[in-house]
């Protein structure tokens, strides 16, 4: 197929060149550009030619730019699939546009990290009202290892951002207890061997127990990524009173006050223990 990935970040690029080593023609857009084979500056070309079209950027203002550039291109036969994390408004006014110009929406959000993406084990939520999933499964079984249809288009992004939700106020329960441990001598190796042995052990901290031992803030999610989704759910909330999560926020914000915005969020730790 021919297939044009619009955002070549940590995740973005893994896609495209997981794809082109499938043999796919890939062309990669990026809002600055990037030392890569299949990179291209001209977001409307690439468009132009492409069966397949997926945006992975990172948040509406951003996909609206994106479109900005390639709606003009596109048409019947086309198929766009939306995989930033954004509200379920945002995405319902994106679908709204690409389907006046006759190419099919998918919204297909996901959950994995650099790892999952590069092992090709990313998990996709999607919405589709119009039963284009078909077309885009042979896409997506390439990139990911499980397509979980939730609903209606909107409906995935209001899952992917209360799973957010979810993974963040994990983040903080598990840096606060790990915080209190070594503030009480406790060696990391003993307090993550505890972890393991009770229920409140999980796929997070098995994820981020390298990171908080070593104290490698490399990203895998970065915490403006998960700062800009606990704002989106808040605003999806309404008059919900979603007290921890304006609390997790407001850790966030202390966070990029200091510079770690490009850090995982899991670096957030140094919060709590006086790291830099």
């Amino acid at each position: 197929m021919n297939i044009a990935v619009f955002g070549l970040g940590i995740i973005g690029e893994i896609w495209a060149r997981n794809l082109a080593e499938d043999g796919h023609r890939v062309r990669g857009w990026n809002r600055s550009p990037k030392n890569l084979p299949f990179f291209t500056g001209n977001a409307r070309e690439a468009a132009a030619t492409a069966e397949v079209l997926i945006i992975v950027v990172a948040d509406p203002p951003a996909v609206q730019s994106v479109l900005d550039q390639i709606l003009p291109a596109l048409q019947a036969g086309q198929l766009l699939i939306q995989s930033s994390t954004v509200s379920a408004s945002a995405t319902k006014q994106f679908a709204r546009q690409v389907q006046a110009t006759r190419a099919a929406f998918l919204e297909a959000p996901f959950t994995g990290s650099r790892i999952a993406a590069r092992e090709r084990k990313t998990v996709f939520f999607v919405g589709d009202d119009a039963g284009v999933l078909p077309r885009a499964r042979p896409v997506l079984e390439r990139i990911g290892a499980t397509i979980l249809p939730v609903g209606p288009i909107g409906s995935a992004s209001a899952l992917k951002l209360a799973l957010n939700v979810n993974n963040a106020g994990i983040a903080q329960a598990l840096c606060e207890s790990l915080a209190l441990a070594r503030a009480a001598g406790i060696s990391d190796e003993i307090f993550f061997t505890a972890l393991k042995l009770g229920v409140g052990r999980s796929g997070l901290s098995d994820l981020k127990e390298p990171k908080l031992r070593s104290g490698d803030f490399s990203p895998q999610f970065s915490t403006k990524h998960m700062a800009k989704d606990l704002r989106l759910a808040l605003e999806m909330a309404g008059e919900l009173p979603l007290a921890q999560t304006r609390t997790v926020l407001g850790v966030y914000e202390a966070g990029l006050q200091r510079g770690w915005q490009d850090d995982d969020f899991i670096g957030l730790v140094r919060l709590l223990t006086g790291e830099k």
